[in-house]
């Protein structure tokens, strides 16, 4: 079954996932996310996410308790199916109204916001497969909505907010600096709350989710790029059907993925419909959007840049993902960035030689997947470049 076509009944008939479909059309509910569209744009569909009742909602809306805990893809998406998407029309530069208000508020609160909610109809649930966002319910438009308890908000939070001479990348680093999930700045970014006075805006979700992920990315680049050079490495792992072989060579910094979806010759998210998905930066960093692996390059390249500052060591990293039918509802690029942290994790191989890494990273793929790898590495970029590839001591 290839992901990007998976029918909704298929999704609805799926034995892990148990939705409850009887959505009201007046509730109230714990709200732990906005989310901004992006058709239309400017004019966007502005919303708050939050199942029909109270309480704790910290499971239904953090990729990394998901990760800590091992949620399985059904746990997930169940819970993600149940946040009904009360909407209504905005513009994207215009940051009044009293629904901006609450979805403001919802947007920076520590933790889900108590709402109150009447919709102009019972919405109707229809599942939609989605690569980049992570999936949410049904959806409709607002009526009347009002927050009913005072909403908890973290001071450090609050202080970025308020900050309009705080740019918004800056606000962005700060906060994860911190320790700060960047589902939580994805958020912020989304409602408009950070950046200069007059450059605030609404920002779709979807493009939140990839903007926060380069933003702390490249910060982490220009340190990585202080260190020395490490030598061979090669981590294995990753969860919910998404698996990451991340070799680390002793080079400058460059990093190359390659998105594989193991159950068909032609990979259904590829625009030039190859068996894979690839795009490459050296040195001197990307100056386009990575078209082929879209949110997943930035997602894995922040997990592999955590790991190399982890190190104190830069690197040049080749990144490998191997999509199996585990993953058979897609969750969203969260995924990547939490697989890719999960291969991480455990303690790499070391090799004396690239020739070594190489042979090793071959046989256990074909071993693991049936896989010849060969077929990526002879197309690698990086590999192709690493002869030519400047050392440290030129820059």
């Amino acid at each position: 079954m290839h992901l990007a076509r998976i029918k909704f009944k298929d999704i609805e008939q799926m034995p892990q996932l148990k939705i409850n479909q009887n959505f009201k059309q007046q509730f109230q509910g714990s709200a732990p996310a906005p989310f901004i569209g992006r058709f239309g744009y400017p004019n966007v569909n502005l919303g708050i996410l939050s199942p029909q009742f109270t309480g704790e909602m910290e499971q239904y809306d953090s990729p990394r308790l998901w990760a800590k805990n091992n949620f399985g893809i059904g746990e997930i998406a169940a819970n993600r199916y149940s946040l009904v998407n009360s909407r209504s029309i905005a513009s994207v530069k215009q940051l009044t109204g009293k629904f901006l208000q609450i979805a403001q508020e919802v947007g920076m609160a520590k933790t889900a916001s108590e709402v109150e909610i009447a919709l102009k109809k019972p919405p109707q649930l229809s599942l939609k497969p989605e690569k980049e966002i992570i999936p949410f319910g049904p959806g409709s438009e607002m009526q009347t909505a009002r927050i009913t308890a005072n909403t908890i908000v973290d001071s450090r939070v609050e202080k970025a907010v308020r900050d309009t001479d705080l740019r918004a990348a800056q606000a962005i680093i700060d906060l994860y600096k911190k320790g700060f999930e960047e589902n939580t700045l994805t958020k912020l970014i989304s409602v408009g709350h950070l950046g200069l006075k007059n450059n605030r805006k609404l920002v779709p979700t979807r493009w939140s989710i990839t903007a926060v992920d380069d933003i702390v990315g490249k910060q982490l680049i220009e340190e990585v790029k202080q260190y020395s050079v490490g030598d061979y490495q090669l981590y294995f792992g990753g969860a919910w059907g998404n698996y990451y072989l991340i070799l680390f060579l002793p080079e400058v910094w460059s990093y190359e993925l390659f998105e594989t979806y193991l159950l068909s010759p032609v990979n259904p998210w590829s625009k030039r419909g190859y068996a894979y998905s690839t795009d490459y930066e050296g040195y001197p960093g990307r100056k386009d959007y990575a078209e082929e692996t879209a949110g997943g390059y930035y997602a894995a390249r922040l997990s592999a840049l955590e790991k190399m500052k982890e190190n104190q060591r830069q690197y040049s990293c080749l990144a490998l993902r191997f999509i199996t039918n585990e993953y058979n509802i897609p969750l969203g690029v969260w995924v990547c960035r939490e697989a890719a942290r999960k291969s991480a994790q455990d303690k790499p191989l070391q090799f004396s030689s690239q020739e070594l890494m190489l042979a090793y990273a071959k046989t256990f793929i074909k071993h693991k997947f049936s896989f010849d790898l060969n077929l990526l590495l002879k197309e690698s970029q990086l590999l192709q470049n690493k002869k030519q590839q400047l050392k440290l001591t030129q820059f």
